[in-house]
């Protein structure tokens, strides 16, 4: 039987104008820690206006960005507690 140990709750913000959208990511995890990102996304002169797709631009770069440092993270701890170098996550 599989059993849920924890939960995360990722939040994204995005803030836009007229041809740019940033998007903030951020996880807090249950060692108390907190893990951000940021992505963007700029739409050209001649594309329509689409917010929703700048959103989700902006936002897909701020979670890639957030599972990097997260598989850094876990890197880092891995060897921490291993007290060796190990290989990549990625």
């Amino acid at each position: 039987m599989l059993k849920t140990a924890v939960g995360w709750h990722v939040e994204l913000e995005f803030q836009e104008d007229t041809h740019r959208t940033r998007a903030a990511a951020l996880v807090r995890l249950p060692d108390g820690s907190e893990v951000r990102a940021h992505g963007y996304a700029s739409r050209h002169p001649s594309d329509s206006n689409q917010p929703r797709v700048g959103e989700e631009i902006a936002g897909a770069r701020a979670l890639n960005e957030l599972a990097m440092k997260l598989l850094t993270k876990a890197h880092g701890e891995i060897d921490e507690d291993s007290g060796r170098t190990s290989r990549p996550l990625v």
